[in-house]
Order: C-alpha cells, then sequence, then structure tokens
C-alpha cells in the first residue's frame, strides 16, 4: 500500500481552499496514503451556480486525464461532482465524488438524511444526486443558510452558526437522522459542526477519503 497518490481535484479556482481541503483529506487518508491538490483555472473561485457547475466539468476531465499516470485515485471536490461521470466512462482509475461519497455515507442502513448548506442556486443539481444514487426515498431534502454564500465563506464564526441553524432545521423539521455539509469550501465549518449535534453530521471530504482507499485497496 506504501506510495498510493490521491489527487484531489478542487473544480473552485482557489488555491487557499485546495490547500485547505487537501489537509482536510490528508488528515483523513490512512497511512501510506498521499493526498496531492490540483486547482480548477477556469472556474469562478466558488462555484455557485448549475451553470457555473456544469461548465467546470470540462476542466476537472482535462485535469483528471492530465494526471491519471501519476495517480492511484482520484477525488472531486465539488459537492455537485462536476465531470465525475465522465471521467468514470473515460477512465478505469477509480474515481469519487464529495458529494455522492456523503450521500451514500449518510444513506447507510436507511438512515433519512439532509443537507445543509450555501448556495441556493445549486439546489436542483444537489436534489438529483440522491435520485441518481438510488437513495431518493431517505433524502429529506436541502435547506440553506441565511446569507450570501461568498460573504459566508469570508467569516468562518458567521458561517458556522449559518450552518448550524441549518443543520438544526434539518434534524428538526425535516426528520433527518443524519446531515451532510454540502460543499467542499465548507470542509472546516464541517469538521466544526460535527460535536455540537447528537446525529452525525457527514464532511464530504473525510467521507471520499474513506471511499476512495476503499476503491484502490486490493
Amino acid at each position: 500500500m506504501a506510495g498510493r497518490r490521491i489527487l484531489l481535484i478542487n473544480p473552485n479556482s482557489n488555491e487557499a481552499t485546495t490547500a485547505m481541503m487537501v489537509a482536510i483529506a490528508r488528515s483523513a487518508a490512512a497511512d501510506g496514503f498521499d493526498i496531492v491538490g490540483a486547482t480548477a483555472t477556469r472556474a469562478p473561485t466558488m462555484i455557485v451556480s448549475a451553470d457555473a457547475l456544469e461548465a467546470a466539468a470540462t476542466e476537472v476531465e482535462e485535469i483528471a486525464r492530465a494526471a491519471s499516470c501519476a495517480c492511484d485515485g482520484i477525488i472531486v471536490s465539488a459537492f455537485g461532482d462536476p465531470g465525475l461521470a465522465g471521467i468514470k466512462a473515460a477512465m478505469k482509475l477509480p474515481a469519487v465524488g464529495i458529494g455522492e461519497s456523503a450521500m451514500l455515507e449518510a444513506g447507510e442502513n436507511g438512515r433519512r438524511f439532509g443537507v445543509a448548506t450555501t448556495t441556493p442556486l445549486l439546489k436542483a443539481k444537489i436534489d438529483a444526486l440522491p435520485e441518481a444514487l438510488g437513495l431518493r426515498s431517505h433524502y429529506s431534502g436541502t435547506r440553506f443558510a441565511d446569507g450570501d454564500p461568498h460573504e459566508l465563506m469570508r467569516d468562518p464564526l458567521l458561517l458556522r452558526a449559518a450552518l448550524a441553524s441549518t443543520v438544526e432545521a434539518c434534524i428538526a423539521q425535516d426528520g433527518a437522522e443524519a446531515v451532510v455539509i454540502g460543499g467542499g469550501p465548507l470542509g472546516e465549518a464541517a469538521r466544526e459542526l460535527q460535536p455540537m449535534f447528537t446525529v452525525p453530521v457527514i464532511a464530504p471530504i473525510p467521507s471520499a477519503v474513506r471511499r476512495i482507499i476503499r476503491l484502490v485497496t486490493p
């Protein structure tokens, strides 16, 4: 298992976000796995719309193809999993997305789960994920934090408070038995929110790391 390398692709064009996500991924990785990051250059610094998510897919696939010989697995680290279907169709390399990984973990054993996030313009894309994964009957819906996504990202305390209220609503109003924090750039907030609730709060980057490790380990 020594020397296994996992490529984490950040579809958002923000190097600082990539560094944060790689650090979270490394803390979740098993011994013998190295996580390296790659950052998109043509996307917005934070993808908040369906059009931007779709547009990111092409570059994500290009990054994956260029790096395919130098890694053992790929993580697409944006919640709508842009480019993941194309990577899976074109390459034999194991690949996962943080959206699918988090939802699969959240829905284990028939558990009812919701999503808490900051990007209302991505609602249709998020709603489509549990449908594609065969989890629609377990999905209690997505709730969005109050406030502009970019403003929230600039203030970690405000972001955490807004997401905490959103997680609470998923549990109290929708009956969620687990809540996924929907977004790679929300990775640090997800980690901080976990101890605040009695139901599982699923951080998507560690979910993806656990899943890719299972796929690349013989």
